[in-house]
């Protein structure tokens, strides 16, 4: 690892902008980026499975109050989502005395909390519609073995529902990875934070936005090629039989 360094070092003499020091800022803000969209779609996810369930549900007090929670997190820009809850916890009376604020004063939090609300709604819509595509054969087919409706959806329509739901949850995850470049406005240090602290340090815009931005994309290919591979995986029955 020093020999690494040291060839870095050697590698990055002649270049004012990008030294070791600098390439730390990005190095911290990747692994922060990494962090804040890996729980926000873990959590995301997990809530999103039982809300798809209940939105497809004929009583009206289980589907109305999720389908108003999708309307306005899908129906709303996720920065001003971002700032309701930043700024807006605050202003919740008694919160600063509470255990609650020693953790919702450090910005990641609240980040966490407003794009994990915001691709729950999203995620809960793709799966929803995904079960609601479940053909009726495999529906009948489950009945007709006596299946509960329990076991039914956990054998039969969320495995078959989720091979369906990759393609459209693939783009989800790389929406999530473009939108978290907004989590430096609240002084989060992520890739975008650690840019513009390079950018204001050097007055150097295209240096600093076009490294970060082939990071960006460098991740955004990864994603695209772990998606593809699964779908590959998880879909093969479904391609034609070679002759």
């Amino acid at each position: 690892m020093e020999a690494l360094m040291n060839w870095l070092e050697t590698q990055l003499a002649d270049n004012s902008i990008f030294t070791l020091q600098t390439l730390s800022y990005y190095g911290d803000g990747l692994v922060t980026t990494v962090q804040l969209v890996a729980l926000s779609l873990i959590i995301g996810l997990v809530m999103a499975i039982p809300l798809a369930i209940g939105r497809g549900s004929k009583r009206a007090w289980i589907r109305l109050p999720i389908f108003f929670y999708c309307y306005v997190f899908r129906g709303t820009p996720l920065l001003v989502q971002l700032y309701l809850i930043y700024y807006g916890v605050v202003f919740v009376e008694g919160i600063q005395e509470t255990w609650l604020w020693v953790i919702l004063e450090k910005p990641f939090v609240p980040a966490l909390i407003a794009f994990t609300l915001n691709t729950g709604a999203y995620t809960t819509e793709i799966f929803r519609g995904a079960i609601k595509a479940t053909p009726r054969g495999e529906i009948e087919a489950a009945r007709a073995y006596g299946m509960s409706r329990g076991l039914m959806l956990r054998r039969i329509v969320l495995p078959s529902a989720f091979r369906r739901a990759l393609p459209a949850y693939g783009n989800e995850v790389i929406f999530m990875l473009h939108a978290s470049a907004i989590a430096s406005v609240v002084t989060i240090m992520d890739l975008t934070g650690a840019a513009r602290f390079v950018y204001a340090r050097f007055y150097a815009p295209f240096d600093a936005f076009l490294f970060v931005a082939a990071i960006y994309l460098c991740l955004t290919f990864s994603i695209i090629y772990f998606f593809r591979h699964l779908e590959k995986r998880l879909l093969a029955h479904l391609k034609p039989a070679s002759g």
